[in-house]
C-alpha cells in the first residue's frame, strides 16, 4: 500500500522534471527560430518614440535583446 502511493509521488516528481526539461527545450528552440522582436521593429517603435535610431543603437538594442535569449 505504502509502496503504491510512493511509486505514484516519484513518478509524478519524475514527469515534471522531463516534462520541465522538454518545454525549455522547445521553447529555446522556438525563441532562437522566431525572435520575438527583429531591427525593423526596433526602428519603428524608436521612431513612434520620436527618435530617429541610428544603425548603431539599433545594433546595441539587438545585443541587449539577444544577450537575455
Amino acid at each position: 500500500m505504502i509502496w503504491d502511493i510512493l511509486y505514484i509521488i516519484i513518478g509524478l516528481i519524475v514527469g515534471l522534471i522531463i516534462g520541465f526539461l522538454v518545454a525549455k527545450k522547445v521553447m529555446t528552440k522556438q525563441l532562437k527560430k522566431n525572435p520575438p522582436i527583429n531591427e525593423q521593429m526596433i526602428k519603428t517603435m524608436m521612431s513612434q518614440m520620436g527618435r530617429t535610431p541610428s544603425q548603431k543603437q539599433v545594433n546595441q538594442m539587438m545585443k541587449q535583446m539577444n544577450k537575455y535569449m
